[in-house]
């Protein structure tokens, strides 16, 4: 399946695994051609396999998105090997669970710099080339906590923080240049990812992402729908991505106090943490000789496939249609109860 009739040439960052990588896959499902941009070699020799057996067509580049110059590069190969690139995601990151005052400089501004900076680095390589063509979406992998900060997880949310106001100001300014290049974002729930297995962390126990858990393949859904739609600034995943989001807004101080009694037990599960566990903060967990750690993680029996916000996030007019018939009808009966 392709898009308008045109096969499209997709760049995904992060896409050794999961969301990344599950949104490959995905795009491959439609016969994109699809750029992988990761470090992890052995995790992008396992995304190869899976993109070319979904029927795409796969370019591995080894990448650290916290250099300009290697983002920089990737893109020109990109457009070299595969053609004008039509979609760029923006997923990798890193990170540190812990609290933070454990946390060292030098690791906060790594975790920044690969996950917002990366961002920034993507969407620039791409808008060098998208806009002087006047197409091209580019779509930013977000999260509940980029409105929401949690706690054991500084680095991450102020990142996330951090990509959301770059996106909002990117944003107007492609809507005053009333240009074609799209910028969207996908606000994201709790993902069963690789990411709790290999993500430094000096918490006593296994992290965990805070339940419900979603598979990737759902936020890959929603990152392809985002790019084929991406006139609107944001979308939101999953039934706890939009209750934190409305809670936060008018709550957020009774939200502080909720998380600071939760937030610590919720992001562990009860098997102490591993003193050997891989950590990916300075080197691709999923580096050459390493383990492929796949699209999943450690928490299938947990996750659902399914988000029913998710579709009616993307089926805005029926469900308002729907919602208005529902409260007439609702009104109807009640003046009728009433006589």
């Amino acid at each position: 399946m392709s898009v308008n009739g045109q096969v499209q040439t997709v760049v995904v960052t992060g896409a050794s695994g999961g969301i990344g990588r599950a949104t490959a896959i995905a795009y491959a499902a439609r016969g994109a051609k699809v750029a992988l941009l990761a470090r992890g070699e052995e995790g992008l020799k396992g995304a190869v396999e899976e993109v070319e057996a979904a029927g795409g067509t796969a370019l591995p580049i080894a990448v650290d998105v916290a250099d300009y110059d290697q983002v920089e590069s990737a893109a020109a190969r990109v457009e070299a090997e595969l053609g004008p690139i039509d979609v760029w995601v923006n997923v990798a990151f890193t990170s540190v669970f812990a609290p933070f005052t454990e946390i060292e400089p030098a690791e906060f501004k790594r975790a920044t710099e690969v996950t917002y900076l990366g961002y920034v680095y993507g969407t620039r390589a791409a808008l060098d080339r998208m806009k002087p063509r006047d197409r091209g979406a580019i779509v930013q992998v977000g999260s509940a906590l980029a409105y929401r900060g949690i706690p054991l997880q500084s680095a991450y949310c102020g990142a996330k923080h951090a990509i959301q106001g770059f996106h909002d100001s990117l944003r107007c300014e492609l809507l005053h240049d009333k240009s074609n290049v799209h910028v969207t974002m996908v606000q994201m729930p709790a993902v069963n990812t690789p990411q709790f297995s290999w993500v430094l962390s000096r918490l006593p126990r296994h992290p965990q992402p805070v339940p419900p858990i979603f598979q990737p393949e759902v936020a890959a859904k929603a990152v392809l729908y985002a790019a084929d739609h991406p006139q609107r600034r944001e979308y939101w995943v999953g039934g706890p991505t939009a209750a934190t989001l409305i809670a936060n807004k008018f709550a957020a101080g009774l939200l502080d106090h909720y998380l600071a009694r939760t937030g610590y037990k919720s992001q562990q599960t009860d098997q102490p943490h591993a003193a050997d566990a891989p950590a990916n903060l300075w080197e691709p967990a999923d580096g050459r000789g390493e383990e492929d750690f796949g699209t999943h993680g450690v928490f299938d029996k947990k996750a659902t496939s399914r988000s029913y916000q998710l579709w009616a996030s993307q089926h805005r007019g029926p469900v308002a249609l729907a919602t208005a018939g529902v409260a007439a009808v609702a009104a109807s009966a009640w003046r009728r109860a009433r006589r």
